[in-house]
């Protein structure tokens, strides 16, 4: 359980196995993916390894698959997705397909040749066909501009006439067909003749024999029909053997990309071991979680079985001093959170993990921002539909819908959160719920009961809960009365209260990341820096921010007037500047002498955070000899820079980051107001209407309803608000205690390989 919160414990382990079973054990090393190899030839030049051949033979027939697959394509032949063949590559299946590939890339590349060239003598005959009584082909978009020249060059002293050629379907069949047109010119004089003949080869315009009497262009058209008949005949061949061909190709395309890419990866992986000098041991270190240690030996002796090597591998664990690769084992759930924290910054080896934490923070503050139940329930439908037919939708190869496929989960929980908050703000498309009955009632004001000129003296009725019956005294049971969806002041309440609820989480959250940094510190055995940087820290944000909480709760729970209650803004503006003297300063008796002691408290804190680690560093090197000081005076210097930029960062970050909360409130609010736009602007205009085509104007009216909402509402609101959370939890929240500069641990794995194809 404890490695679901922080990363994995990894070990370095040395492998030592046989080279006729080193493809065997790579294999099975893959398929199993938890381990990853380390170098142990860095800076080595590429060709003295042993097996770049190898990569570069893969890599050559990677090219070759991939001419294939566009072939496959620009045929529409369909290439089936799935394939069971699950066969070991050996160093002799580089050899077998490396042939069978050329051999069926020049088959290809020969059908493709022939086929170009009948093609183009299937066009020279039909342009020969259309041409008895013409003398020449042009491209259709050329022949204005033809036409145009011989007539500055010649004055009008010819006679042309030009058509366009319209073959029949069965004619065209060239897969990206040109028009031209076809076009006779008469003129007099050879010399004139031979200034024609090069205009049309400046225009790129066919020549072709054309005879002078009726018999000869009749024989000429028979010629040309049965030529024609012979050659769409060989075509038709030609594009049967092709698509014999390409089918063939494509029900194995997928086998021969999942085997080359297995037999590159194999090879890949021996050129980062050694081989011993007797050409028969490969000696590797792999990184792999202690957890599974005996899955990798497992796999190793699985291996080495199938190749039929006598000797079993060898596997010892070694210690060492180098910083392990970070691994965070994840599911299909929780992929997308780590995803999220692993965009900041890959963490530390054994850091602390956020997105345990994240799974519940991120959803929460963003649906904050986001409360609207209708608008929750609907990203959560369209979440469960994604969850349902997500193997659909990957196979749709779409960037966009592959990131919200791999964030399904992500959305479906900011959905429910955003159920939640909205039926704490009872707020549904903008619209409230009265499922209990509203706490306040308006008959107590009213003669006999009431003073009758509260009514009358005021444009707007105001619910006085000084007046007896008015406020039952029990709040409504779950979220806001549904009385504040009509109240004229419904903006300015709920301004207070979110703006103020926003501080709440703000500091709560960051007083979190606070005390995750503590456990840092005890895990990593840091006892020195619990007292040297987390009290002070911890102090430093209870006593102005955790005090600023106290202000608003205390607030909220004594009763006084709206007129008298002071400003809770002020207030601690005036503790920090030691302002006392205006009035309405003072919210209960101790006030002024508790507020000196935390601001004093909080200042101390300062240089505690500023000088107390440097010192204690350099009271701990103070007693070695002057040459191992003068070796530490530089880090000693930069552990003063360090610590001093780590104090401001903190003490002004508590400042700016509480403040940087305010976005809750301020995008809930935002959301709250085009909801309400939208139902007044658009949808209530039209259920006011009673005439005979209201009802058609009411489903008009509703369409673009429901295409406003999605776009605006649920799309670009959406965005925003899941981009705001995201830098809550970066930049508020997690520089608390995630440093996030490890590097990720990347095994070799087939499965994975497969999946990215």
């Amino acid at each position: 359980m404890d490695s679901f919160f922080r990363s994995e414990e990894m070990c370095l382990v040395q492998l030592f196995f046989q080279t006729e079973s080193a493809h065997n054990c790579i294999n099975e090393l893959g398929h199993l993916g938890l381990v990853q190899f380390k170098d142990l030839n860095p800076g080595t030049v590429a060709f003295q390894r042993r097996f770049v051949k190898e990569v570069k033979k893969c890599e050559e027939m990677e090219r070759i698959l991939r001419f294939l697959e566009n072939e496959v394509v620009k045929s529409n032949i369909p290439i089936p997705a799935d394939f069971t063949s699950e066969t070991i590559p050996v160093p002799r299946d580089v050899l077998d397909l490396e042939s069978r590939f050329d051999k069926l890339e020049q088959e290809l590349k020969e059908i493709n040749s022939n086929r170009d060239t009948l093609r183009q003598n299937f066009t020279q005959l039909m342009e020969i066909n259309h041409l008895l009584f013409v003398a020449g082909v042009i491209k259709h978009e050329r022949f204005p501009a033809f036409e145009k020249i011989l007539w500055r060059l010649f004055h009008g002293n010819f006679v042309l006439r030009h058509a366009e050629i319209k073959p029949h379907e069965e004619e065209n069949m060239a897969e990206d067909p040109v028009k031209k047109d076809v076009f006779v010119v008469f003129v007099q004089g050879d010399q004139i003749r031979g200034k024609i003949r090069k205009l049309c080869d400046g225009f790129h315009a066919s020549m072709y024999p054309c005879p002078n009497n009726a018999y000869a262009r009749k024989e000429m058209r028979t010629n040309a029909n049965t030529r024609i008949e012979d050659l769409r005949l060989v075509l038709k061949r030609t594009e049967e053997f092709r698509e014999t061909t390409l089918t063939a190709a494509a029900a194995n395309l997928q086998e021969w990309t999942s085997k080359v890419k297995k037999m590159k990866a194999i090879y890949y992986t021996l050129n980062l071991c050694n081989i011993d000098i007797t050409q028969k041991l490969i000696v590797a270190e792999i990184w792999c979680p202690v957890s599974d240690l005996n899955s990798v030996h497992t796999a190793l002796i699985h291996g080495s079985e199938q190749s039929g090597s006598s000797l079993s591998p060898v596997v010892n664990r070694i210690q060492t001093q180098q910083t392990p690769p970070t691994f965070n084992r994840v599911n299909s759930f929780t992929t997308g959170f780590q995803s999220i924290i692993d965009a900041y910054g890959v963490g530390n080896y054994q850091e602390i993990n956020p997105a345990p934490y994240t799974m519940v923070t991120f959803p929460f503050l963003f649906a904050v921002m986001f409360g609207d139940c209708g608008h929750g329930l609907v990203m959560t439908l369209l979440a469960l539909w994604l969850i349902l037919h997500q193997e659909h939708f990957r196979k749709l190869k779409n960037e966009l819908i592959d990131m919200l496929v791999d964030g399904r989960y992500i959305i479906f929980l900011m959905g429910l959160f955003s159920i939640y908050t909205g039926l704490i703000y009872n707020d549904c498309f903008s619209k409230s719920f009265n499922v209990f009955g509203s706490s306040w009632s308006v008959r107590p004001m009213f003669h006999p009961h009431g003073p009758n000129d509260t009514l009358h003296d005021s444009g707007h009725l105001h619910l006085d809960p000084l007046v007896s019956g008015v406020y039952s005294g029990n709040p409504y049971p779950f979220g806001v009365d549904p009385i504040w969806n009509i109240a004229s002041n419904k903006l300015s309440f709920l301004n207070s209260y979110k703006m103020k609820m926003s501080v709440i989480m703000g500091v709560a959250h960051m007083l979190f990341g606070v005390t995750l940094s503590l456990v840092n510190y005890i895990f990593f055995r840091n006892l020195k820096d619990v007292a040297l940087q987390f009290i002070p820290e911890v102090i430093f944000m209870l006593s102005l921010f955790g005090y600023l909480i106290f202000l608003i709760l205390y607030k909220w729970c004594v009763v006084m007037k709206s007129e008298s209650a002071p400003s809770i803004l002020l207030l601690f503006i005036n503790m920090m500047l030691f302002d006392y003297s205006s009035e309405g300063t003072v919210l209960y008796r101790t006030q002024k002498p508790v507020q000196i002691f935390l601001v004093v408290v909080a200042v101390l804190m300062v240089p505690w955070l500023l000088f107390a680690k440097p010192l204690l560093l350099y009271r701990k090197h103070k007693y070695h000899t002057l040459e191992f000081l003068s070796s530490h005076c530089r880090n000693m210097a930069d552990i003063f820079v360090y610590q001093g930029i780590h104090t401001i960062e903190y003490c002004l970050g508590c400042i700016s980051n509480t403040a940087s909360y305010l976005r809750l409130w301020a995008l809930s609010l935002a959301h709250a107001e085009l909801s309400e736009v939208l139902w007044k602007m658009v949808l209530q205009v039209a259920l006011r209407v009673t005439s005979g085509m209201g009802s058609v104007l009411l489903a008009v009216t509703f369409a673009a309803f429901a295409v406003l909402t999605v776009t605006i509402l649920l799309v670009m609101e959406g965005l925003s608000a899941f981009l705001h959370a995201l830098r809550l939890h970066w930049v508020e929240f997690q520089n608390k205690f995630y440093k996030g500069s490890g590097y990720k641990f990347t095994p070799l794995s087939f499965d994975r390989m497969r999946d990215m194809q």
